[in-house]
């Protein structure tokens, strides 16, 4: 009897446990090869079977391979946490960090306890910072919306993947009213934060960032916040805001450097208060010299 895609997904994930990667790809293109005719119906599982195939191109090396079967998965199905992790890394791998960030960024609004997001994200702010400078996020591709629909479908199991060694796909249930709502809009108002710096409104943008504060505590919105203050010369609530987003995330690239700015500015303030106090002393401040 003809073996069936389940079958040879099965078999694949079996291979890819193994470490063999090429017999794995080459059980999961047979499996697609049979769900070729099968349209909408198969969508879900198609899409399984191409991130599958994504991560044995991924571990192989063939980072564009990788890109093209994530890219055709989440045509089938959007959002997937699984391709957007796989072709986040093999964008790092071909060092185009701007889509890699984006990619990691938009696991993050499906699913924030993803570990390998949090981490993705903190090594292309280094990377993207060290090559373009403080003004990187302006270069970025937009990172798309992700619905409360695609958030709750991904807080559910998922079809079987290939096994140890992979990302994790799935959070604990929620209710979605509830628990997405406020980091939903908190999302909202620090897009609109970030629309505003663009525009060179700083002020504004702080009075964003604070109310996306209230309802959710997000490293970003306090180093973006922190970051508004600097340019307004705000040093010690960019110091404050930089402390509280590294509360959160201790190696935050963003927030060190940052808040190592803040502190330097500080640091020359009170070093000018202090000359001034020295030449008032001395005789030498304002109003010292007789007429």
């Amino acid at each position: 009897m003809a073996a069936s895609p389940s079958d040879l997904r099965r078999a694949g994930n079996e291979e890819f446990r193994r470490g063999q990667y090429g017999p794995a790809a080459e059980l999961y293109t047979r499996a697609l090869e049979l769900l070729e005719t099968a349209g909408k119906a198969a969508a879900e599982e198609r899409s399984v079977l191409l991130a599958n195939r994504a991560a044995c191109h991924l571990k192989d090396g063939a980072c564009s391979l990788c890109v093209a079967d994530c890219n055709s998965a989440l045509d089938l199905v959007p959002f997937g946490i699984k391709p957007l992790l796989r072709r986040a890394a093999a964008y790092e791998a071909l060092e185009r960090y701007p889509q890699a960030y984006v990619d990691y960024k938009t696991v993050l609004q499906v699913d924030c306890s993803v570990q390998a997001a949090h981490d993705g994200v903190n090594r292309m702010t280094k990377a993207l910072l060290e090559k373009d400078g403080v003004n990187w996020r302006q270069k970025l591709p937009p990172i798309p919306s992700v619905p409360i629909s695609a958030q709750t479908r991904w807080s559910a199991p998922s079809a079987g993947a290939p096994g140890a060694n992979t990302p994790p796909a799935t959070a604990p249930q929620r209710e979605p009213d509830k628990a997405a709502a406020n980091p939903e809009r908190a999302r909202t108002l620090k897009e609109e934060g970030n629309e505003l710096v663009k525009k060179g409104n700083h002020k504004k943008a702080i009075e964003k960032y604070s109310e996306s504060l209230k309802l959710n505590q997000e490293c970003a919105a306090y180093t973006n916040r922190a970051l508004c203050y600097l340019t307004l010369k705000q040093y010690k609530e960019a110091a404050e805001d930089c402390t509280e987003a590294l509360k959160l995330d201790p190696n935050n690239v963003k927030a060190l450097y940052r808040r190592a700015q803040a502190l330097k500015e500080l640091k020359e303030e009170q070093n000018i208060k202090a000359r001034m106090m020295t030449a008032a002393c001395s005789g030498r401040g304002p109003g010292s010299r007789t007429r």
